[in-house]
Order: structure tokens, then sequence, then C-alpha cells
């Protein structure tokens, strides 16, 4: 397979957005794919694809790869940039979208318990949050992303984002504003991977359990399973405990920047993250993360029947597209990597913080990443991201321009 290809295809599990057109033509259900043998451990690649930092893309970067067919570690980087110490293993960080993943198996928990049904409606649970000239929303359409439901409004860019790093907004008012725009499309119809369909997951949790979202994936995941590094911040701003500095590139003379290498950047360590909610304000390790994913894929977490959702691409179009094929399940993202292997996955980034879990459904290799990325939110493929994931599922990762 030439390297675009491959870079497209890992590009769901390893970058921000997904290079459909490429995986148009790699896409397979998770009951027809075959699943072949993953190759031995590369440590060759693995330490190549996270060599040289600090370096323009990212100050620092752990991975974690294991699974019956081997395991690795590695750490580089730097802590900070102001003092420079050495990255070290089991720093916490902003795992950003992948805490969808965890929101969507408590829901799927809730399924499996009956209390709720993947056929009611948005409507029917929390009666007045979607306008009244809204089409029915069922719950299995908000899991996989073709509810319709729309974005808020996002005027200013980085530079409005930076301004109000300390304000805080409630779920329903994020909601809220969501919802002031039309529907996108009929419910059921097209797929579009955003956050407020996991806004709403959340609201659906604490509506059928009257307790908090956060309390309820503590008690079901984080402290079953031993996650005890991980915890949502509510709205502290902070990173608690051991953890890399983050930091995002910006324009000369930007508030609060200082000089690095030949550009600029500011800290972004401590922001405000009730803008992402259920959809991203997990703080974790690697470590956890790990736990998370093989209980998740091990089928320790959610019955069977309802773990199936995870690992089942819905058969419509992307919104915007006429014949892009959906890519996203229930929580999680399917694709086929060099070899035919079939890896499922996630990617999360929050300024200063790029974060991704990935597995074969067999666990013969699960990868976990975090890397600091100084433009974690950038549109287009993120090249370290890519490196890692190739070398961790691949024979070898080729070269990439942040190597």
């Amino acid at each position: 397979m030439k390297r675009t290809r491959i870079a497209a295809a890992v590009l769901a599990l390893a970058a921000l957005t997904v290079s459909a057109p490429a995986l148009a033509q790699t896409q397979a259900s998770s009951h027809s794919a075959v699943t072949v043998q993953v190759p031995p451990i590369n440590e060759t690649a693995l330490r190549k694809s996270i060599a040289g930092l600090p370096a323009p893309d990212a100050t620092a970067a752990e991975v974690r790869v294991s699974g019956w067919a081997g395991s690795w570690r590695g750490v580089s980087g730097v802590t900070d940039l102001r003092g420079k110490h050495p990255a070290r293993e089991g720093a916490r960080f902003r795992a950003g979208s992948v805490t969808k993943v965890l929101t969507t198996a408590v829901v799927l928990q809730l399924v499996a318990e009956g209390e709720l049904s993947l056929d009611r409606t948005v409507q029917d649970y929390l009666p007045g949050l979607l306008p009244a000239d809204y089409p029915p929303v069922k719950l299995s359409q908000v899991l996989n992303h073709t509810s319709g439901l729309p974005a808020p409004k996002s005027e200013g860019g980085f530079e409005r984002v930076y301004a109000d790093r300390f304000k805080t907004i409630t779920p329903k008012e994020y909601v809220r504003q969501a919802v002031l725009n039309p529907i996108e499309f009929t419910p059921g119809t097209k797929q579009h991977y955003l956050n407020v369909n996991t806004f709403v997951e959340g609201l659906l949790i604490e509506k059928v359990t009257g307790r908090s979202y956060e309390r309820e994936v503590g008690d079901r995941i984080l402290r079953p399973l031993g996650m005890n590094q991980s915890y949502f911040p509510g709205a502290s701003v902070k990173v608690h405990g051991r953890h890399n500095s983050g930091y995002q590139v910006v324009p000369k003379g930007f508030p609060d920047s200082f000089a690095y290498g030949k550009g600029y950047v500011v800290d972004v360590t401590e922001m405000e993250v009730t803008s992402t909610w259920a959809s991203g304000d997990l703080i974790s390790t690697t470590a956890d993360l790990e736990k998370f994913a093989k209980a998740l894929f091990g089928g320790g977490l959610v019955p069977a029947e309802q773990l199936e959702l995870m690992f089942t691409v819905p058969k419509v179009t992307m919104f915007g597209t006429d014949d892009e094929p959906a890519h996203y399940t229930s929580g999680l993202t399917e694709l086929v990597l060099p070899g035919g292997i079939v890896a499922y996955g996630k990617t999360g980034a929050r300024y200063g913080s790029s974060t991704g879990i990935g597995a074969t459904r067999d666990l013969s290799r699960v990868v976990i990443y975090s890397i600091n990325s100084t433009d974690a939110k950038a549109q287009g493929q993120n090249e370290r991201g890519i490196g890692v994931a190739l070398a961790a599922f691949a024979k070898e990762a080729p070269a990439t321009s942040a190597q």
C-alpha cells in the first residue's frame, strides 16, 4: 500500500479530521472484515515516531503499546519549555474527545439495563431541550452522529478561545446555543461528527440516573477499572498532579506569547473544559486509558449486544457529501490498516494536547498515545500522530514531515 493511502487510512485514528475518500476504499463492517495477525513490535519505528522532541510540532509525547502480540513504552520531550525538564512516564493529560468513548459506554450500559431505549427519542427523555419544530431524534442516532443536531456558532478563532479560556458554560446552555440553528438533515440519513451529540448523551445519563454525569462515569468505569489517575475537572482550569505543559502556536505579538524555534507559542495548560464536558473534559494517563481500552474491547464494560454498536458503522454518507461513506461507529472509528488489519479507535484534541487510543478487536495490539502538540486542533493531518499509529500497527512507519 502506498504511503499516501496508508496515511489516509490511519488519519481517522491518528488525526483530527478524516480522509474519507481513502477510507471509502478500505472500509469494512465489523462482521465482514478479515482480521490478520499483527506484525511484531517494531521498536525502531516506535522510537522514531516520537524522536526529536521538543520540536516545532510537539514538545512531549508518551506512547504505550500492548496486547498479546507484544508491548513497548516510550517517552520523549520536556515537561515545559521554560525549565526543559525531561518528560517522564505517567504524566496526566487532557484526553479530549477520547472522553466520548467513556460517555457512550455508560449510555450503552444504561440501554442494557433497560433504563434507556435506542428507539426512543431525545424529546421523550428531555422534553423542551430541542426546538418544537425539530423532527424526532432517536437515541441511536445521537450515539452514531446521525442525529442532524447542529453545532453552536463559533466566532473569532483561537484568539477568542484564548480570551475566554477561563469562562464556563453549562451543558444545557451549550445545547441551547447549538439548537438556535436549524437541524442539519433528516435524522438517520447522514452522519456529522459533532460534540453536541455527546452533550445530549451526558444529559440523558443525568436524567435517567438522577446523578451527575461525572459520578456515573466514575462509579461505572473509573473506579471499577482502577483508573485512579483519571478524573473530571469540572470548572477547574488546572491539570492536577504531574503533567506536561501544553502550548499553541500563535502569530508574533499574540498576548502572553513567547519565542519558540522560528515562531511563537502561548501556554495553554490552564483552560476551561466545560465547553466540551461529556465530549472532551476527561483528564487521564496512558496507563489508565490502556485499562479502559482492554476492558471495553474485551467485553468487560458493555454487554455484547450493545458493544456491537461500537464496532458498527451506519450505512449512510457523510453530511456535506454525496457519496462519502460514514466512518464513525457509536463511540469509535473503524479503519483498515496496512496488511488488512482491522482496528477501532478514537482521537482527542484540546489545545496543547493530542490523544489517541486504538486496538484490534482481539486485543492483539493496543496503542495509547499522548502528544503535547503545538497545533493540536489544526485541520488536516497530524503527522506525529500518524507516525505513532503506523509504527504501532504496521511493520514500520514511513518518515513524516514532523520527524
